[in-house]
């Protein structure tokens, strides 16, 4: 049987449980019973909240499954490389997993092995933080979430305790990191990988909110940059995946690029990239199905580098005010919105972080 295990129900997986069921998959998904999309889409459902990677091992060793995956999902790469390390399936290593979900040990990984990446400092509820010598201005971040979650930029000294104690909260391990803030344009970076060799998919231009939060309010790909530049993206950041033991499935690598030119790596998940942009900004902008590609290394397969529909230029739009939902309907009278993901405008006034914006559609860019 062709039994494929999915963890997470959320929008986010949806792309991938309907492309599984699409290419012949019985799809099994795990999550916290919270009546999500994803629920109702799967094959089977199994109530199980995605941290509980025994209780899921044990229901995996007895459905018989052939792969185990998610997309866009920190939290659910842990289960997923557990799963597949003890069952002999395709992923990544557990020691891998540490390095790509904990944002401390992959610094140190960046720093062993000569990775340019922004200097950081580990802290605790018993830092003496006034001890700390540092360079305004700096980043407070969780040492283990994603999604601009806990995120604060500080030009100095005040605001310090407040912002380490907001990260330290939103984080699991309750720790959080002091670092440098990186100038530059932020792009991010889309890689397939499969026994250990990576393939370069695309490269996403971001816009955010900026300080203090740095939400993401869109991208664009591809991304105006120079073949030079894109080549030189490419090698720094395979290197850093091989810096953290990434060898099979789908990266999300985040940098950013000063005035000078110099590329220095912000952080890089061992997953696609979230906000729609592996799911179908890629798709659209080079042709490649990514979402099949994940499936097909989950169950030990090669990727498949057929282009399945002809390239273009796109973008993902978040709603954020009532005016970004008058340029929503503008774009859609003009035949440009290409899908609507996401629709919450009773958000509005109440975003805090990614997760709670109002809305995400995807439009071709003129």
């Amino acid at each position: 049987m062709k039994n494929l295990a999915i963890i997470g129900a959320s929008y986010l997986q949806l792309p991938l449980i309907e492309k599984a069921k699409e290419m012949g998959y019985i799809t099994h998904v795990f999550a916290w019973a919270a009546n999500d999309v994803g629920e109702k889409a799967a094959d089977y459902f199994y109530p199980i909240s995605v941290i509980e990677k025994e209780e899921i091992l044990n229901k995996c060793r007895e459905i018989g499954i052939c792969g185990i995956c998610s997309i866009a999902s920190d939290v659910a790469v842990i289960t997923v490389n557990y799963v597949a390390e003890k069952m002999g399936l395709s992923g990544n290593s557990v020691n891998s997993t540490g390095k790509c979900t904990n944002k401390h040990l992959m610094r140190i990984a960046f720093e062993v092995n000569g990775d340019p990446s922004p200097k950081s400092i580990l802290v605790d509820e018993n830092t003496e933080l006034q001890d700390l010598h540092l360079t305004y201005p700096i980043i407070v971040k969780p040492t283990d979430r994603s999604g601009s979650r806990g995120i604060y930029k500080l030009d100095s000294f005040v605001g310090l305790e407040a912002a380490v104690k907001s990260a330290m909260e939103e984080g699991f391990e309750k720790k959080a990191l002091v670092e440098e803030y990186a100038t530059g344009q932020e792009y991010s970076v889309e890689h397939i990988s499969y026994n250990g060799v990576h393939h370069f998919l695309a490269l996403t231009h971001k816009y955010t909110t900026g300080a203090p939060h740095f939400i993401e309010t869109g991208h664009l790909e591809p991304a105006p940059v120079d073949d030079q530049t894109r080549l030189r993206i490419d090698e720094i950041v395979s290197h850093a995946l091989d810096s953290l033991d990434i060898k099979n499935g789908a990266s999300h690598s985040e940098i950013k690029i000063a005035e000078d030119g110099s590329i220095r790596i912000i952080e890089i998940g061992a997953r696609m990239g979230g906000d729609c942009i592996g799911s179908d900004l890629v798709r659209y902008s080079t042709g490649y199905d990514f979402v099949k590609m994940v499936i097909q290394v989950a169950v030990g397969e090669s990727p498949s580098f057929e282009k399945v529909c002809e390239p273009i230029k796109v973008e993902s739009k978040f709603i954020f005010t009532e005016d970004d939902i008058a340029q929503y309907e503008n774009d859609k009278k003009d035949g440009l919105v290409l899908k609507t993901v996401d629709f919450h405008p009773e958000n509005i006034g109440h975003i805090t972080d990614s997760s709670n914006r109002a809305g995400c559609y995807i439009r071709r860019v003129k």
